[in-house]
């Protein structure tokens, strides 16, 4: 989100926001959290922990003071350093405490039939999004598909294996590429124990999927919720007037 791209039309508002990289905080006519914020009072969640680094006084002033949800309970975990998502889960289970929890990316707007369906789930899991479906609802194209999760569904409906922005080497027409992970997970306490244990990854980060192969390793069964449905992804300036563009009809009630 902070790289240049003279082809994104931004207000002045949007390019500030979007410098500081905070996706959650960008204007699609209200901050993209509001959104998502608002899907998830609609499923059902009353409570919500945003997970924030130690410079985003701006974050949690506005849903502190400014705008403060009135469907929803918003709490804060300060991850002290950006050390990956695995080490965001772990913060946000230092407030939640030892239950299971959704964990989503703040810069994704899924649909609300994903966190209900999720919700049922007894233990561990995970939404497995149908690519065909995310390139024709989202505003996601074939190639981006690369740059995610793809899942491996056991035929018991369980998770077999994640395979993480696996890039050039998926060959997108197979069927083996054809749930994808947009890191929505029901993360239990086992889970959260891999998390806390998990080793770097090749990028410097303790990662989320990593975390997840390894409770995979150590008997942890995922249920796979799959899913034929479209997700917003505001990872990018370019895709900024496009979120907007989908989100104006939509009311953001937090």
């Amino acid at each position: 989100m902070r790289l240049a791209d003279d082809d994104a039309s931004l207000s002045a508002q949007q390019a500030t926001a979007a410098d500081t990289g905070v996706k959650g905080m960008i204007s699609v006519g209200r901050p993209f959290l509001d959104y998502v914020i608002s899907a998830l009072a609609d499923a059902g969640v009353t409570e919500v922990v945003l997970v924030i680094g130690p410079e985003h006084d701006a974050m949690r002033h506005y849903f502190s003071d400014l705008a403060p949800p009135t469907r929803v309970t918003v709490r804060f975990a300060v991850q002290v350093e950006p050390r990956g998502t695995a080490d965001a889960v772990v913060a946000a289970a230092n407030v939640v405490g030892d239950r299971a929890f959704l964990v989503l990316n703040a810069d994704n707007f899924y649909p609300v039939a994903a966190y209900q369906a999720l919700m049922e789930v007894r233990g561990a899991g995970v939404v497995a999004f149908d690519r065909d479906a995310l390139v024709r609802d989202g505003n996601i194209n074939a190639e981006r598909v690369r740059s995610f999760a793809i899942l491996d569904v056991a035929a018991d409906g369980t998770l077999a294996t994640i395979v993480e922005k696996p890039g050039a080497s998926l060959d997108l027409d197979s069927p083996s590429a054809r749930w994808v992970g947009m890191n929505l997970w029901m993360v239990t306490p086992a889970l959260v124990d891999a998390c806390r244990r998990v080793s770097l990854s090749p990028r410097g980060e303790f990662e989320l999927p990593e975390a997840v192969a390894l409770a995979l390793t150590e008997g942890v069964r995922f249920e796979v919720v799959k899913l034929e449905a479209g997700v917003l992804d505001l990872s990018r300036r370019s895709d900024i007037a496009a979120v907007a563009d989908r989100l104006a009809t939509v009311e953001a009630r937090p």
